[in-house]
């Protein structure tokens, strides 16, 4: 166990990548927990959060502006299965809505793969896009400080604007996510073709460093629908930006007849199955 560069808690140091390990607490002193949906708080943000490395991380010329953690609530769901003393996966959730709602097919899924599930409220498309990346990085550090987490399955995820920025999360802060499960929306850092000459626009710059981790040892599920507006988006990310770029480890999912929706529990679990791929269970 040592520290990387940008964690201020221990890290794992898994065949060359570096996330965070299950807080700095042995289970035994973790705190009591109650099982089930509950709205919670956190009383700290990460250094990850700070204004000043999410505009490094993200290459931004505007600034991030002002954020406090103790005003922010968010919907935990934690499976009656779940104990402290065997570590399980998180997924943390960026909704297009104020709200962090999932389908309910997708709960039992969840607890079946072993996940956590957090999302933040007012982390919407309203929301100031470095806000949103902030609340999902402060989500992983403060269930990592309450709960027993596997370092090696940290996976963020959303719908639509909240797929893209989960989507730019996966790539830019790929030392403190596994991995990344965006639906019906994925950003990228370069320009990518979207047909009659035009492009999709570059979104964000990652650190170099964080970049060459994340291709190699991240994983990433794109998932669109066949009637999905963003479709031809998610195509080209997946064939011209991640695959162009070398990323190793990324599945394309494509679910007939469906729309600009969330999709049903059989995807969620495909593209899970996907994802904890070589990190056990």
């Amino acid at each position: 166990m040592k520290f990387c560069r940008w964690l201020s808690l221990p890290c794992l140091v898994l065949g060359g990548a570096c996330w965070l390990a299950a807080g700095a607490l042995a289970a035994a002193e973790l705190p009591a927990f109650t099982p089930g949906k509950q709205t919670i708080q956190f009383t700290e943000s990460a250094l990850q959060s700070a204004a000043d490395e999410v505009k490094s991380r993200l290459h931004s010329i505007e600034e991030p502006g002002p954020f406090d953690i103790t005003r922010e609530k968010f919907q935990i769901i934690v499976p009656k299965t779940y104990t402290h003393a065997e570590p399980w996966g998180l997924f943390i959730w960026i909704n297009a809505g104020d709200a962090p709602n999932i389908p309910a097919d997708w709960e039992p899924v969840l607890a079946a793969r072993k996940l956590l599930f957090v999302g933040a409220f007012k982390s919407g498309n309203p929301r100031s896009i470095f806000d949103r990346v902030r609340l999902a990085v402060d989500a992983n550090i403060g269930m990592r400080r309450k709960f027993n987490v596997d370092g090696r399955r940290v996976y963020v995820s959303g719908f639509s604007g909240g797929a893209r920025v989960a989507s730019m999360i996966g790539v830019g802060y790929g030392d403190m996510f596994s991995g990344a499960i965006p639906f019906m929306g994925v950003n990228f850092y370069t320009e990518l073709p979207a047909g009659e000459g035009k492009k999709f626009n570059v979104s964000y710059l990652p650190d170099d460093e964080v970049l060459e981790l994340a291709k190699k040892k991240c994983r990433y599920v794109l998932v669109t629908g066949e009637k999905d507006f963003n479709r031809l988006n998610t195509r080209s990310a997946h064939e011209h930006g991640f695959k162009k770029e070398g990323f190793a480890n990324v599945l394309y999912l494509e679910v007939p007849a469906l729309g600009h929706a969330l999709p049903g529990a059989k995807t969620l679990e495909q593209g899970i199955e996907f994802l904890d791929v070589g990190k056990g269970r």
